[in-house]
């Protein structure tokens, strides 16, 4: 049975996980910058990303769907396994929605999301500043969720690797893979 992924999965989650790890950090810079055309900027870079993440979401679930992961090890804990398919489960939904509610906040705000400065996305909602208020939270709080979820997934691929000596890390990571003759 193979135990890796498949070079498309591998390259769909770790160019997902640098988007991730772009688009947070500059989430966070940002939304306390006074307004100002650099602020605009950093805005549709961070869309950029979002609606980036968005789409290679959707071809990701779409390979997901088409090509079994490899199972989790027979000898892992039911809890343990049931931990990790609702983490994963839990992730994508969120690299769903987190885009989705930038989006509805951006058209609530009256601000166009244009992907990368050349394709304009249709709002999704007419303008509504109260509305744009709480989607900023929701889109906020679903980040910091996500965040949350990435460190318990990083730790758990790490506890794995460094603990207890199984494959786990490295089905994600082929250089790990141990030598076997």
């Amino acid at each position: 049975m193979n135990n890796q992924y498949t070079r498309t999965a591998l390259t769909l989650h770790w160019l997902i996980a640098l988007l991730i790890f772009a688009a947070f950090p500059l989430g966070v810079y940002m939304h306390e910058l006074p307004f100002s055309p650099d602020k605009l900027r950093l805005y549709s870079y961070h869309k950029w990303i979002g609606v980036t993440i968005f789409m290679l979401a959707i071809f990701r679930l779409s390979w997901r769907v088409t090509h079994r992961p490899p199972a989790l090890p027979e000898d892992m804990p039911g809890w343990e396994k049931f931990a990790a398919h609702a983490t994963h489960y839990a992730l994508y939904v969120l690299i769903f929605i987190i885009p989705i509610s930038g989006w509805l906040m951006s058209s609530a705000k009256g601000f166009q999301t244009v992907w990368f400065g050349l394709l304009p996305l249709p709002d999704l909602l007419d303008k509504d500043k109260e509305l744009g208020d709480l989607l900023q939270q929701v889109h906020m709080l679903l980040n910091f969720a996500l965040f949350g979820l990435v460190l318990a997934h990083v730790g758990a691929a790490l506890k794995h690797h460094f603990i207890q000596h199984d494959d786990i890390l490295a089905r994600m990571l082929p250089f790990l893979r141990k030598n076997r003759q």
